[in-house]
């Protein structure tokens, strides 16, 4: 199929079989084409000014027109000789530093050379990609403060996470890459289904899916009760059943079903050939029922169909809920447009004590208030309110130095480690005698010995 990228439009049939990091020409016909090293030139850089601020940009430096650039590209050619012919006919171009120089230079080339590199997609790249073109669809999440979501997360191969996020899949699929297709993820999910856009970019083999799983939260207060039921769902499989009505057609209900319609069917041609005996109509009658008969049977198929796939559907859910009845997971990743507070202490449930969460969030009020929340519910320490603080720096030879554009704000993370949370409803009164009693500064030191 057509690719459109970056105003250029070509097909990717010729870069199958070539290693990541190659780098293509786009030819004419939106071919991809092995791009030559070509040595460059030193004549460009060889007269250089010492001093940038005598020069005006009134446009009148260039003296080839657009349309005398538009001519050279229907003679065929190519990007690197447009650029040369471009510094040639440039008045101002000998009188600019040497820096100033490259950074022409490197601007037309990437106006008029189609080159293409093909690299290895990764979650640096995915979420650089995300952050710069559609921020909006990952909540506004920087790459940096994802680099922090995994390091506190403390993903690694092996482990059993919970991800809830609506960033469009980079988070599950940042988290995927790091376990390396060991453990098991359980993704919580939001409405009908879950959103994995960007986690198929990551291009990742297919027994990486095979141990991720997903639950809708439209059901977890009902598994945190223990009335949770996937809707009559039989215990057993229905292998032997599917293998019947393969044989023998559906079940009792649907053959009666399937019967009546065949003799209304039947019943209607027998009136029309009853109403006119002439041979055309007999056949167009006979026709008819063909018809009939086959949209019949293709209505058996889209029915055993749409049995096996919601009877997969809800042994999945099953499984799933399996997964989460054990209560313990190694970790809890929560990224999502919701607000954090209920998302957390409802998680939380299924996290196994000594274990790390991590939750993240556009703005910091709500999860400051999700902060409250946790101190006056218990079972959580090392919690942590955070900002990542951002800035790119151009490093280059004698020209490194900040870039002029920062980003202002990746987010905010709220992060903690899960601990037992300790009856105290039973001991509550005696806590209590003991407080009133005891100066503030033994408390502390009566409920460390009876924690």
């Amino acid at each position: 199929r057509k690719i459109i990228f970056e105003k250029q439009w070509f097909y990717l049939d010729n870069a199958i079989g070539h290693i990541y990091g190659t780098t293509f020409e786009v030819t004419s016909g939106g071919n991809l084409q092995l791009k030559k090293d070509v040595e460059e030139s030193t004549t460009e850089t060889k007269e250089a000014g010492t001093d940038n601020r005598n020069i005006v940009d009134d446009g009148r430096s260039q003296k080839l027109t657009h349309d005398d650039i538009k001519a050279l590209k229907d003679k065929g050619i190519k990007g690197q000789e447009i650029v040369q012919q471009l510094i040639e006919n440039s008045a101002t171009f000998r009188d600019k530093t040497e820096f100033a120089q490259d950074k022409y230079i490197k601007k037309k080339k990437k106006k008029y050379e189609a080159v293409i590199t093909i690299v290895k997609p990764s979650t640096r790249i995915l979420s650089t990609m995300y952050y710069a073109r559609e921020p909006g669809k990952i909540n506004h999440l920087r790459y940096d403060t994802l680099a922090q979501m995994l390091t506190l997360g403390n993903i690694r191969a092996g482990n059993k996470m919970i991800v809830m996020e609506t960033c469009a899949g980079l988070v599950l699929g940042a988290v995927m890459e790091r376990m390396g297709g060991y453990g098991s993820i359980i993704q919580m999910y939001p409405g009908g289904g879950p959103v994995r856009a960007a986690t198929s970019c990551f291009g990742f083999p297919k027994g990486f899916f095979d141990n991720l799983h997903e639950f809708p939260l439209s059901k977890m207060d009902s598994l945190l009760s223990g009335t949770f039921s996937t809707e009559a769902l039989p215990l057993e499989p229905e292998n032997s059943t599917l293998l019947e009505e393969e044989s023998n057609g559906l079940t009792d209900e649907k053959q009666t079903s399937l019967q009546e319609t065949e003799q209304e069917s039947s019943h209607e041609a027998a009136m029309e050939i009853n109403q006119t005996e002439e041979p055309e109509t007999m056949d167009i009658n006979a026709e008819d029922v063909e018809f009939k008969e086959n949209k019949v049977k293709e209505n058996k198929e889209n029915v055993r169909e749409k049995q096996r796939k919601q009877w997969e559907r809800r042994k999945k859910l099953i499984e799933t809920a399996a997964l989460l009845r054990e209560k313990n997971a190694d970790g809890l990743i929560v990224a999502s447009k919701f607000h954090p507070t209920p998302l957390l202490l409802s998680l939380l449930e299924f996290v196994a004590p000594s274990r790390p969460f991590v939750v993240y969030c556009q703005y910091k009020e709500p999860l400051l208030e999700c902060y409250t929340k946790l101190r006056e519910r218990g079972g959580v320490v090392n919690l942590k309110l955070s900002e990542t603080w951002l800035r790119n720096y151009q490093v280059l030879p004698d020209r490194s130095h900040p870039k002029l554009t920062m980003s202002g704000g990746g987010g905010y993370l709220l992060s903690g480690i899960t601990v037992l949370l300790d009856k105290v409803k039973a001991d509550a009164s005696n806590l209590e005698a003991l407080k009133m009693e005891e100066p503030s500064s033994k408390r502390c030191k009566v409920q460390d010995v009876n924690c």
